[in-house]
């Protein structure tokens, strides 16, 4: 019999162990604490007392949990906490811990679909970017960095972790190191932001890194890697000093590009490549939003407009 609390310990250790991010290790073990914590309460102290049913129960109140503001918890928030459950259970077998597996048949809670919150138009866009005054050095680098946004579609932090050993200009690519799921991927970059990047390593860097050598594609003034939050609050403020009334900062340069892109007819498979979603139903979202392509659909095909054009 192995109790609970120590098979715990045990697998955050095994997870250390096998190359897991620090940070990573860490919810694992919030997560997994909240279990153990759930599991004192109703009296299961050992790994085997837990069944298929308790572990169904322990799903169904994390759904059922509220907020301090009476909102329910974020589908992700919940969803982390029964993989967590559902990993734990899973090392166990593979350790010899258990004969069976509980958790092989427990189910995550169903992912609501969310359109992206806003999306830029093209016209928008432009008025954006076009709000950067490049004539200063901090200016400079934050238009190189929103056009790499634009044409990639990379999520904040993969950009932020961007080396300049990933940046192959010849082949115009950029490729992202462990980006979500900690999965290697290649995405393509177009000429503009290739000239914006160029401006920006010829005119800027050498002098934000005279302070701190650094492998750091985008540094700050004193040649360190950008922190999440300040990329965050720079570029919220230039959409909101552009007059585009639109909530957002990073990501919707993400949503904007992978939108726009779908206009354009990109395929959603193809899409999927260069956002680095694991799943087609993530990307599928876009065909949702990427209203352009419907009205002209509607507009060519639709019986009573047709007739308006006889």
């Amino acid at each position: 019999m192995v109790a609970l609390s120590e098979a715990v310990a045990d697998h955050l250790r095994a997870l250390r162990g096998i190359g897991f991010a620090a940070e990573t290790v860490a919810a694992r073990g919030r997560h997994l604490s909240r279990f153990a914590g759930w599991c004192a309460r109703h009296e299961i102290s050992l790994l085997q007392d837990v069944g298929i049913r308790d572990l169904e129960r322990y799903r169904d109140e994390l759904v059922e949990r509220r907020r301090v503001d009476g909102q329910p918890l974020a589908w992700g928030t919940n969803a982390h906490h029964v993989t967590a459950v559902r990993m734990l259970f899973a090392w166990a077998v593979r350790s010899g811990r258990l004969l069976g597996n509980p958790a092989a048949e427990l189910e995550l809670p169903r992912q609501p679909l969310h359109l992206p919150r806003a999306v830029l138009s093209r016209q928008e866009v432009e008025r954006v970017i076009h709000t950067v005054r490049v004539e200063t050095l901090t200016g400079l680098r934050d238009r190189a960095i929103l056009e790499t946004l634009y044409s990639t579609g990379l999520r904040r932090m993969e950009l932020l972790s961007l080396d300049l050993a990933d940046l192959q200009q010849e082949r115009r690519l950029l490729f992202v190191r462990e980006g979500k799921g900690r999965k290697d991927r290649v995405v393509p970059i177009g000429q503009r932001a290739l000239g914006w990047i160029d401006r920006y390593l010829e005119e800027v860097r050498p002098r934000f890194t005279r302070i701190r050598d650094s492998r750091a594609l985008f540094v700050t003034d004193r040649g360190a890697r950008i922190r999440p939050s300040r990329l965050t609050d720079r570029l919220h403020r230039y959409i909101q000093d552009s007059g585009v009334a639109k909530p957002g900062a990073v990501h919707i340069f993400r949503h904007t590009m992978a939108t726009l892109m779908h206009d354009g007819g990109a395929d959603i498979r193809d899409l999927q490549e260069i956002l680095g979603h694991a799943r087609l139903e993530t990307t599928q979202r876009y065909t949702h939003v990427s209203i352009e392509r419907l009205k002209r659909v509607h507009a060519r095909t639709h019986p009573a407009e047709r007739g308006l054009r006889a």
